[in-house]
């Protein structure tokens, strides 16, 4: 559905580069805000957005350990 809406100029330009870095129109960024207000007011509770996952291919060097600061520590030091 179409519609007209009366923004604040300051709200407006930060709205669209917002959607800009993240590659999405306007129009799903204000979709998606209204979603989550409606939400909320519709259980009363807050709802909580969900966390982005990265599910490509890659990962850390062979021989660092994600478990160890001191080894990733190191692999950040490295020129690799």
């Amino acid at each position: 559905m179409k519609t007209t809406l009366d923004l604040d100029d300051e709200l407006l330009e930060r709205a669209m580069a917002l959607a800009a870095r993240e590659g999405r129109s306007l129009t799903a960024l204000v979709e998606d805000g209204l979603r989550l207000r409606v939400r909320r007011l519709g259980t009363g509770k807050v709802v909580e957005p969900e966390i982005a996952v990265y599910e490509g291919r890659g990962g850390l060097v062979p021989g660092v350990d994600p478990l160890s600061n001191r080894s990733l520590e190191h692999a950040a030091d490295d020129d690799a």
